[in-house]
């Protein structure tokens, strides 16, 4: 317990000091609530519309094909790191890993493409829509 003290005493300090300014803000801030100060701050210009406007689907879409591409990244980095110091029966190895790894994503990739997924006209929008639907169905 020793070694640790200092740190816990600065890990006191920083909460009560945190607790001291808190309320020391609220006893000395403003009570009277408005309008103006109710409304969120938007780099000083006055809010625009709805906070909770719904977004079309393509965004989000884009959004999921974003992430699968980064988990896409990391796995790539992974292999690459592994790759570059290993034996060669490793790398015969896991180069037919990585084929397949490789084949998966273009496939699949590829499907987002042919069903429109990242299209930004209205009308692919609704065929994506349907071809959605007749494939659920």
């Amino acid at each position: 317990m020793g070694p640790y003290l200092g740190i816990l005493a600065l890990m006191g300090l920083a909460a009560t000091l945190c607790v001291v300014f808190a309320t020391i803000s609220w006893v000395l801030g403003p009570k009277r609530i408005t309008s103006y100060k109710s409304a969120p701050y938007e780099c000083g210009v006055a809010p625009v519309g709805d906070a909770r406007e719904r977004f079309p689907i393509k965004f989000y879409l884009v959004a999921i094909v974003f992430i699968l591409f980064d988990i896409e990244v990391v796995f790539l980095w992974a292999w690459f790191t592994v790759y570059k110091n290993a034996s060669v029966d490793f790398i015969q190895a896991s180069f037919i890993e990585f084929m397949t790894y490789m084949a998966t994503w273009i496939l699949a990739y590829a499907y987002i493409i042919r069903v429109g997924a990242i299209d930004w006209e209205e009308e692919a929008e609704l065929a994506l829509a349907e071809k959605l639907e007749r494939e659920v169905a």
